[in-house]
């Protein structure tokens, strides 16, 4: 690791990796949060559209607090130019950015790559193609020697990898269900989940979200009662299972119930895996998580235990880029 910081927790030896979040919206501030409540990891960079804070010393969460989009440290044009200038000192990078277009975050992975980062990378990336897009960067990420996984939230993410365990009882899996319920007080806490979640309805997609205003988007809730049904959606859960050898990407379906005006879950969120036993018995597991946790504990909290993960791989020399329902994620003191 590349500037780790050495404590003394008990009598024993705990390791504090240096950890770049890009990204400062609903999940980069709860990333900043999380962070500092861990014995192993210590935030030292934090970057959103307008700006960036680099301190390798250590970012305080007070030192976040009611900071406004684009109000986040330094300002410049180019804050992810930034963070890659300083991503030597990064052990890990968690990317937490919108991704209104496909090609965003793999333009990132890419930028970090081409400048010669050696670390860990993890994103909660959702959309298939995207994350497909991830996977057709293994050879480059290899290359520079980085660890890099891909869908590692909630869904993608905690979620897939249950599924991947739960396939286990079977020998054959006929069918994956994702059901999620989100519920957030203020949909501009989490703008760029929103805006992802919009592109999923009828009559939208990525570009159409991307150009609608806030004014615009606060209207279309309005409609809806603040309530987004969403069904049969794009949702990377099918392709890192199918790469993981669990079940063909068409028998996977993800929906979900966003409520953007209650911090209420709408609907508790389950995964529900089928399958056929060696003795030809059907069956079904399912996973449910409690309706307490927030989007953000079920979306940072396993990334950063994905990124522990690949701290392991990384030491070991293993790089490339990995589906999150590969790797079994560790928990992070």
């Amino acid at each position: 690791m590349k500037q780790q910081q050495i404590l003394k927790t008990k009598g024993k030896t705990v390791n504090k990796s240096n950890i770049a979040v890009l990204g400062a919206g609903g999940l980069g501030m709860a990333a900043a949060k999380m962070i500092a409540g861990k014995k192993e990891m210590k935030l030292v960079a934090i970057a959103d559209k307008g700006g960036y804070l680099v301190d390798f010393e250590g970012i305080e969460s007070h030192r976040l607090r009611d900071k406004k989009p684009g109000d986040v440290g330094e300002k410049t044009d180019d804050p992810i130019g930034a963070m890659i200038r300083n991503s030597e000192a990064f052990d890990g990078i968690f990317i937490a950015l919108p991704n209104l277009t496909n090609d965003f975050i793999p333009e990132v992975a890419t930028g970090f790559a081409e400048h010669g980062y050696n670390g860990v990378m993890v994103d909660a990336l959702k959309r298939s193609q995207a994350v497909e897009m991830i996977f057709e960067l293994d050879d480059k990420i290899r290359d520079a020697g980085i660890t890099y996984i891909t869908g590692a939230g909630a869904t993608p993410g905690l979620l897939t990898c249950a599924a991947a365990i739960a396939a286990n009882s079977f020998m054959e899996v006929t069918g994956v269900d994702i059901n999620f319920g989100v519920g957030v007080v203020n949909w501009e806490s989490y703008r760029a989940t929103i805006r992802e979640d919009i592109a999923h309805l009828e009559g939208f997609n990525l570009k159409k979200a991307a150009e609608m205003t806030c004014a615009e988007i606060k209207e279309e809730l309005d409609n809806r009662k603040g309530i987004l049904h969403l069904h049969n959606m794009e949702h990377a859960d099918d392709v890192i299972l199918e790469r993981a050898g669990v079940v063909s990407r068409e028998k996977v379906n993800v929906g979900g119930v966003v409520d953007t005006r209650n911090a209420r879950k709408p609907v508790s969120t389950t995964m529900t895996l089928t399958g056929r036993t060696f003795d030809g018995v059907v069956s079904s597991h399912r996973f449910i998580l409690g309706d307490e946790t927030t989007m953000a504990a079920n979306v940072v909290g396993p990334a950063l235990g994905w990124m522990k993960a690949g701290f392991e791989f990384h030491v070991r020399g293993i790089y490339g880029v990995f589906g999150s329902a590969e790797i079994m994620p560790r928990f992070v003191r």
